[in-house]
């Protein structure tokens, strides 16, 4: 009605109309056409696309001018108060609509559906939240398992192949050509870059095709409705409860999935949240340091970590809903219920192709474009022992390294003040993946696994404490701490940053990353001079 009340024109698209008749209530499109005084109804099947050329013809048949019904017009010449004409004009809408629903005669089947039967339990304020808290797991476990093996092969196989290849272009110009910055830029930066981006695909389609299942079958209203009392504190309703738990996963994905939120404010206050969740990349940071300092509590580090994420959501939340999202206060949650249905495949596999795609164009060129730059200060000799440009073997003699030592004061009051830890830090920004394996780069030692447990002994973890017991001057496993909780809070990783751009503009993505960094800082700085006092 608040459409057909702008004098715009307007075709109505009449969708479930198999499923109305079900339940002995199909609506006639010609006469509820007649009840709207000649606006042009159409029916439309979203799922099979039936009734898309008819709807097509409809809507350029319509701007030759659509008949409004009686009651609804605003004079052309009036200056609108949206808030008002919202509020005063809400009675006569509901009353408009009131008359064409007596006109249409609908006469539902009082009969329990399979759906209403499900709702009973799926809706229930203690076994909804259950059953809930059990498919996000699911979706969790299920992004983790099978992006896996996947991501290795593209980080594997297809990064083989693609070397094989470069290592056969270049060996037709002799064999010493391998040896020079251009071999190095195509392997170490574009390729690099280029798999990157590609070892995402697997995590992002899972998690897009998980999320268009949950939608289509009908259980994600189901989902919001259950939740939406827990995320009213925060200033956003149950639809917002899903991307963040998905964040624990990926962030990048849980960025995505703020597009089910249908208030502009509620998604950039989620998508600012998300990055704070703690993402499986950087558990294996989490692991390492915490079999490092502290190898019979490993398991208790590592959980009050995500303990720490939980937290650092919530007080975030109420931070800038009292700061940049003052005000923000949602509207009562109403939801259609749909009854559930089963989704179709090739709508599925459509709808995460086009979601692919469009972070693959979104995210590629900055994500490439940054390794390459990260790989461009690597190779520039900043000593004398450095040798030429790309020949630099002891990373601490690149430009990088320079700008390590450079950053490395910054954390002086967190306990870190050391070059190794700013070295891995900065290059977490690119991927959280890479942070160990920077630090033992760095320290020209074996990476440890990605479960931690050979961290404890060993070259790394020997130097790890060395270096952390000088830098924190005694207490370092008060800096481990630090360093942990710095890791959790700052910057997400490149990809979710080049998402954040995409989604909600450059302005939102440098405040969100400019905001992570403050916490992160801030956190780091009160854990180590609080924790210094007793470990």
């Amino acid at each position: 009605s608040m459409v057909a009340e702008l004098g715009l024109p307007t075709v109505v698209a009449l969708t479930m109309n198999d499923l109305a008749a079900r339940r002995d209530c199909r609506i006639e499109p010609a006469r509820l056409s007649q009840l709207l005084d000649g606006m042009p109804v159409v029916s439309l099947d979203g799922r099979t696309g039936e009734g898309q050329d008819r709807l097509a013809s409809a809507i350029a048949a319509s701007f030759a001018g659509t008949p409004l019904p009686q009651g609804l017009r605003i004079p052309a010449d009036d200056a609108i108060d949206v808030r008002e004409w919202t509020e005063s004009r809400a009675d006569a809408r509901f009353d408009w609509t009131a008359r064409v629903l007596r006109g249409l005669d609908l006469k539902a089947s009082d009969k329990t559906t399979l759906s209403d039967r499900v709702d009973r339990v799926l809706l229930h304020p203690v076994f909804g939240i259950l059953v809930f808290l059990a498919v996000m797991y699911t979706v969790f476990q299920a992004t983790t398992t099978l992006a896996g093996p996947m991501q290795d092969w593209f980080d594997v196989t297809v990064r083989g192949w693609c070397t094989d290849g470069i290592d056969w272009l270049f060996g037709l110009f002799g064999p010493s050509a391998s040896d020079g910055w251009l071999y190095s830029l195509l392997v170490d930066g574009v390729l690099d870059g280029v798999i990157t981006v590609l070892t995402f695909i697997p995590v992002m389609g899972i998690m897009f095709l998980l999320l268009s299942m949950l939608e289509d079958s009908g259980y994600l209203a189901r989902a919001a409705f259950v939740m939406d009392r827990a995320m009213r504190a925060l200033g956003l309703d149950g639809r917002a409860f899903l991307p963040i738990v998905v964040g624990f996963g990926c962030n990048l994905p849980a960025l995505a999935a703020t597009r089910t939120l249908p208030d502009s404010r509620q998604r950039v206050l989620t998508g600012m949240l998300i990055p704070f969740a703690s993402c499986s990349a950087r558990l294996t940071v989490f692991l390492v340091l915490a079999h490092a300092f502290f190898p019979q509590q490993a398991g208790l580090v590592v959980f009050l970590m995500y303990v720490a994420s939980v937290l650092l959501i919530l007080l975030v939340g109420v931070l800038l809903r009292h700061t940049m999202f003052r005000g923000l206060t949602p509207e009562p949650l109403m939801l259609a219920l749909p009854p559930y249905q089963c989704p179709r495949a090739v709508q599925l596999v459509r709808s995460v192709v086009v979601r692919l795609w469009q972070f693959i164009r979104g995210a590629s060129v900055i994500i490439i474009s940054m390794i390459v730059a990260l790989w461009l200060l690597q190779g520039i000799p900043a000593t004398a022992n450095a040798g030429g440009f790309g020949e630099v073997d002891d990373v601490h003699d690149s430009a990088y390294g320079v700008l390590a030592d450079a950053v490395s004061p910054v954390f002086a009051p967190a306990g870190f003040d050391d070059w190794h830890a700013s070295a891995a830090l900065i290059t977490g920004f690119v991927a959280k993946e890479v942070v160990i394996g920077s630090m033992s780069q760095s320290y020209h030692a074996d990476e440890p696994d990605e479960s931690g447990q050979n961290a404890d002994k060993g070259t790394f973890g020997q130097k790890l404490r060395a270096s952390f017991e000088q830098s924190s001057h005694g207490h370092g496993k008060a800096a481990a701490i630090a360093f942990l909780l710095f890791t959790l809070a700052y910057t997400p990783c490149l990809a979710t940053v080049a998402e954040l751009r995409r989604q909600y503009g450059t302005k939102v993505a440098a405040q969100s990353v400019c905001l992570s960094l403050a916490v992160a800082y801030v956190l780091a700085v009160v854990a180590f001079q609080l924790l210094r006092l007793v470990l």
